[in-house]
């Protein structure tokens, strides 16, 4: 465990940032116990209530476990974490885990059809602030868009308000964590991500199926328009 002094933003932060780094890469391995407070203010060069702090939002992230009067311990972050971990799972060190990445995929492209199928089911289209209205609005920004970043970013706005619509806070939260972890790669995933952002008459069937509340046929164009950007991009990660 390398520690490095902290010297800039928010100092209990940096401790936060820098031990999870450490316990997410797996160099802090589950049942390890961390220093003291003391001995980390020291080896940090932060004061002990900074520590404190960190080591609290540690506990709270599912990373560590804090008992008082006793060591802190390293945690299996798969056994006690939530989606909020899945950003920094992403991209460790500069560096995309392939691994990550793909369990990201395939977890859009189950997901995907599911909320779309929910949105047809209990979206309503009436009104000025309807699904119909906000859906529209998405896919004409998104067919009058040349950038592919900024085609992704209308997409995922599409998306968003289909998610609103399917009226399911645990698919709105999961949703939250996979955008999170999905928009600083936006830039990388262009090249792949064109076919699919670019397909703009098949965001307007989509949008048609859930403005109609016809449930299945939403839920498969939802696939077919997911699927082979899901695919292509598991293949160049080398998943199967």
């Amino acid at each position: 465990m390398a520690l490095q002094p902290v010297v800039k933003r928010s100092v209990s932060a940096d401790v936060f940032e820098q031990i999870a780094a450490d316990v997410l890469s797996g160099e802090l391995a589950p049942g390890v116990a961390l220093p003291s407070e003391r001995q980390l203010a020291e080896a940090l060069g932060v004061s002990r209530p900074a520590v404190r702090e960190a080591l609290q939002r540690l506990a709270a992230a599912g990373l560590v476990a804090v008992r008082q009067g006793d060591a802190t311990t390293v945690l299996d972050y798969r056994r006690g974490a939530g989606l909020e971990v899945l950003p920094r799972l992403l991209v460790q060190a500069g560096e995309l885990d392939p691994g990550v990445a793909r369990s990201i995929l395939e977890a859009r492209l189950h997901n995907g059809p599911k909320v779309a199928e929910l949105a047809a089911r209990r979206a309503d289209a009436s009104g000025p602030d309807g699904i119909r209205a906000l859906l529209s609005n998405s896919v004409e920004a998104l067919a009058t868009e040349q950038d592919p970043i900024a085609q992704q970013r209308h997409a995922m706005e599409f998306w968003d308000h289909v998610v609103d619509a399917a009226d399911s806070i645990v698919f709105r939260l999961m949703f939250n964590m996979l955008r999170a972890a999905y928009e600083p790669a936006l830039a990388a995933l262009a090249p792949i991500m064109s076919a699919e952002v670019g397909n703009v008459e098949a965001y307007r069937e989509l949008a048609a199926a859930i403005v109609a509340g016809r449930p299945q046929q939403a839920a498969t164009t939802a696939r077919a328009l997911l699927q082979p950007a899901t695919t292509a991009l598991i293949e160049v990660l080398g998943g199967h």
